[in-house]
């Protein structure tokens, strides 16, 4: 199993100055003792983990912008009627507060707006305003571009073969997902 000496017996097997692919990232926490699975799961997050890093760097310095900004930014441009605040959360799978604290910065800098909700006046809904919606555009040509670059390393052939089988794998986890919703709901009866 993994534990805090095999990580750093891991990050010692490398002379200093050598490159190391594994260095200091989520995959040292595995072992080749360690099922395959947990490898290749470590191997995956990691890979996620440095391109998100990538990304987030990037936002910041060129544009002075956070992911979570970005992200609902994103959401909201997928929905130029606006998006209550409670469907930010549930898309973005964060709490209220955190929805609540973005809108309030990009309302102050008058990327998006905030009004009632005309079918239930109790809810609010978030748009992006004429200069929220160019400047997210502006910021996701760009992403889309760090992205290519990021995943330069794999050739047509691999970024499709490896769409197919992450999409096999999707599949097999929703259909685990809704295995543990049916078996906890015949337990609740």
């Amino acid at each position: 199993m993994v534990s805090s000496s095999t990580i750093r017996t891991n990050l010692q097997e490398h002379a200093p100055g050598q490159t190391n692919i594994h260095a200091f990232d989520l995959e040292t926490r595995a072992t080749q003792d360690d099922h395959q699975a947990l490898r290749l799961w470590l191997r995956m997050l990691s890979c996620t983990v440095r391109i998100q890093n990538q990304i987030k760097t990037r936002l910041r310095r060129e544009f002075g912008t956070t992911l979570p900004r970005f992200d609902l930014m994103a959401q909201l441009e997928r929905h130029p009627a606006g998006l209550r605040m409670n469907e930010l959360s549930q898309r973005l799978m964060v709490s209220g507060g955190n929805v609540t604290g973005i809108t309030d910065q990009l309302e102050r800098e008058r990327l998006v707006t905030r009004t009632l909700d005309p079918h239930d006046r109790r809810a609010l809904t978030v748009k992006l305003t004429a200069a929220g919606l160019k400047r997210f555009r502006e910021m996701a040509a760009q992403n889309e571009l760090w992205t290519i670059e990021l995943l330069q390393g794999l050739n047509r052939e691999e970024k499709q073969m490896m769409l197919e089988m992450l999409g096999k794998l999707k599949i097999h986890l929703g259909n685990k997902r809704d295995q543990a919703s049916e078996s906890s709901s015949r337990r609740r009866r």
